[in-house]
């Protein structure tokens, strides 16, 4: 499992031009891109979830868990392209979505369960992601 998180002050999603998942402007919060590989389960998508929870990439090195701070998740199977060889990437490597799907929302799950606040955007769909890089801070979180 890879998860791209980035530190926001404000952060959307959107599904059809319809806002589905939001981080409400002005406030600090965490977006994180879900990338699941073939052998990704729940208990990984568990000590995940614990791992970006406790992460202290907040203003004054504190975590999510610090301040309450609401997260954004948003599946990304393009976390695991191969782009070693050509011009054009390889997906071998992320897990096809009946696999994925389920270990996403498990770490959604996971982190409502340590007490986050937590907005997802739509699995699969073809989704608009706006937000306003807060530092900026990006950091690629695996196990």
């Amino acid at each position: 499992m890879r998860v791209l998180v980035q530190r926001v002050t404000s952060a959307s999603v959107s599904v059809n031009g319809t806002i589905v998942g939001a981080i409400d402007p002005d406030t600090q919060g965490l977006v994180a891109l879900v990338g699941v590989t073939h052998d990704d389960d729940a208990g990984v998508a568990a000590r995940m979830a614990e791992k970006l929870w406790q992460l202290r990439i907040l203003a004054g090195e504190r975590s999510a868990s610090d301040i309450a701070a609401p997260i954004l998740v948003i599946s990304q199977f393009t976390l695991y392209a191969n782009t070693a060889k050509g011009r054009r990437p390889s997906w071998n490597a992320a897990a096809p979505a009946p696999a994925a799907q389920p270990v996403v929302t498990a770490f959604a799950d996971a982190l409502r369960g340590l007490g986050a606040t937590v907005a997802t955007g739509v699995f699969g769909a073809d989704m608009s992601v706006a937000l306003v890089n807060d530092g900026p801070v990006t950091v690629l979180l695996e196990l």
